[in-house]
Parts: structure tokens; C-alpha cells; sequence
């Protein structure tokens, strides 16, 4: 009967030890899984931050300058697509070059000067 026990008890270790090796290998795959989305979220935020530097520079144009640049044109690693709807009314996006994913989307006002103004 002691025999018997004995068995019962090592297959019972057994199970045991598979069971924390399998809950281990879990933790570790999420804990991958977490740096790695960690990561994404770094990488994404340093280009939106790259992106707004240069949408800023734009947000500064002339309407002018806005009129010269209507439709879609290439910026370094982005495009940049001008639109006027209205009159004065110039609606910028700025998508990613490779991925076409649009990064940021504004409107800007720039009314529009009559012929007698400096």
C-alpha cells in the first residue's frame, strides 16, 4: 500500500511541476507581448510627435502658400493633401508616405484678402 502511495505522490509532483511550467511559459509569452505593444506605442508616438513638428510649420503658411500647395503632394516621409472647400477655408491631412495611414487631420482658416489690401 506504501508502494502505491509512493507513485500516487511523484505523479502528482509530476502534474504539479507541468502545470507551473505551462502557467511560467504564459507569463513570459505576456509579458512578451506586453514590451512588444509597449514598443508600438513608443515608435507611433515618436512619429506623431515628428509629424506635428512639421504640422505646425504649416499651420504658419500664408493662404498663399496654402493655394501653391492644393492637392496632394510628397514631404519627406509623408504627403501632404491641401484642400480648399470654401474660400479661405483650407482643410490639411498628413498621412505616412509607406503606410498611407493618415497621422493627423486639421482645418485652417486664412481669410481671404481683398484686391485694395496691403
Amino acid at each position: 500500500m506504501w508502494t502505491e502511495r509512493r507513485g500516487a505522490v511523484l505523479l502528482e509532483v509530476i502534474v504539479a511541476l507541468t502545470i507551473f511550467a505551462v502557467a511560467g511559459l504564459s507569463a513570459v509569452g505576456m509579458l512578451r507581448d506586453m514590451y512588444l505593444s509597449l514598443e508600438q506605442a513608443q515608435q507611433s508616438e515618436r512619429e506623431l510627435r515628428r509629424a506635428d513638428r512639421f504640422f505646425e510649420a504649416v499651420a504658419l503658411w500664408s493662404g498663399e502658400d496654402l493655394e501653391r500647395r492644393l492637392g496632394v503632394h510628397p514631404q519627406g516621409p509623408y504627403r501632404l493633401d491641401v484642400e480648399r472647400p470654401q474660400p479661405g477655408l483650407f482643410q490639411i491631412t498628413l498621412t505616412d508616405s509607406s503606410t498611407r495611414r493618415e497621422l493627423l487631420h486639421t482645418a485652417l482658416y486664412r481669410p481671404e484678402q481683398s484686391d485694395g489690401a496691403p
